[in-house]
């Protein structure tokens, strides 16, 4: 189910595709989708930026478009009635190393250069000097500075580490405004990649101004192989067709859903492979070294500004160590794996894995949105 009933009474916005119309601000009553589209605000970029979303999408009037299960009855692709990711031209950033138990993966791939046979021995040598001594560690503290000074001499002190428990977050671009896919699209592997997992993550939405307006689900698809033989091919590990899912919709903070629920929430994740195997897997982001707020505030202020706003993934703490295939490799996907990451306010995020090669072409950007309310009478 892509929202529970008691998930429906939040205040939601979002976006679908509409056949022969394209694509359209949607919001959810009553179990319905509404198109709130008006020339006031033709994009979701533009509602965050009003004084007030929340009183905007609440009140404004629209057109209901169908039952919100129509819309999550299948990806669609072409002109096929569908939910899109629920961001348009905002950036879509990502925030990497938020946890003790993930940044102790990131070690390990770094260790390995990215070959997944020697994942299991470096994995319990890490463990052996680390342990649990990172969990309960503040990022930036003088206890994180000591820390810090034993694992150097230790010779294990890694860039990971670094911005894990270091003063500054790993902030970077997961993908380009407009090429994020929603609930039911296909989500996609680099070809290139033998070792790779989804990542579950909460996703804020941030405005021009910095302030955090929502909060909605990600799966920050990444290639562990290729990032771990260098961290200068994140880009190439983290930014690919149809490799960033995000979705079902931006629930709008109110008084009934605020950031501290986002601080409290317990993410789960499912991955079901058309092999039959199955993977339960969660993210508590009651775990997370640094605070939401804080790591909105390393990517938006003084120095870095975004006219159009931007989405931030906060990180995970899912970090997949069971072996699927081969003893000591830990799980990969397999094309075929439907993902499921789901929290409780926040609904349902649903995508097939498949390659990058495989998936739709991105093709619709920001000119073609232009032309497209332009020719609807929007701009």
């Amino acid at each position: 189910m892509i929202l529970n009933d008691d998930e429906r009474a939040g205040l939601w916005l979002g976006r679908v595709w509409r056949a022969d119309v394209g694509p359209c601000v949607v919001t959810l009553r009553d179990g319905r989708l509404y198109d709130i589209t008006q020339a006031a605000a033709p994009t979701v970029r533009d509602v965050l930026e009003l004084d007030d979303p929340a009183a905007h999408v609440y009140t404004a009037t629209g057109e209901d478009i169908g039952a919100v299960e129509d819309f999550a009855a299948t990806g669609g692709a072409g002109d096929q009635a569908r939910f899109l990711a629920p961001c348009d031209l905002q950036a879509v950033k990502a925030c990497g190393v938020t946890f003790a138990r993930s940044m102790v993966e990131r070690v390990i791939e770094e260790q390995a250069a990215g070959d997944p046979d020697k994942a299991a021995g470096i994995r319990a040598k890490v463990s052996e000097i680390i342990g649990d001594s990172l969990d309960r560690i503040e990022a930036g503290s003088e206890q994180a500075a000591q820390v810090k000074s034993e694992l150097i001499r230790l010779g294990m002190w890694s860039q990971y580490l670094e911005v894990g428990i270091g003063p500054d977050a790993e902030v970077f671009s997961k993908a380009q405004p407009l090429s994020a896919v929603g609930w039911g699209a296909d989500v996609g592997l680099h070809p290139v990649s033998n070792w790779n997992n989804p990542e579950p993550e909460i996703v804020l939405a941030v405005d021009s101004r910095g302030r955090i307006l929502g909060a909605t689900l990600g799966n920050d698809v990444n290639l562990r192989d290729v990032e771990g033989r260098s961290a200068l091919l994140l880009g190439k590990a983290k930014d690919n067709n149809a490799s960033c899912a995000i979705g079902p919709m931006i629930r709008l903070f109110d008084d009934g859903f605020s950031l501290d629920d986002v601080r409290r929430a317990e993410l789960d994740m499912r991955i079901e492979g058309a092999d039959g195997y199955m993977l339960d897997g969660a993210s508590s982001m009651k775990e997370i070294s640094r605070d939401p707020a804080d790591l909105v505030a390393q990517t938006i202020g003084r120095h870095h500004q975004y006219p159009d706003g931007l989405v931030l993934f906060l990180g995970t703490l899912f970090a997949p160590t069971e072996d699927r295939d081969t003893p000591g490799q830990g799980f990969t996907h397999k094309t075929g794996d439907v993902v499921t990451i789901s929290c409780a306010g926040l609904g349902a995020l649903r995508n097939t894995v498949r390659l990058s090669t495989e998936c739709p072409e991105w093709t619709f950007g920001a000119a073609a949105l232009m032309r497209n309310l332009a020719g609807r009478k929007l701009l």
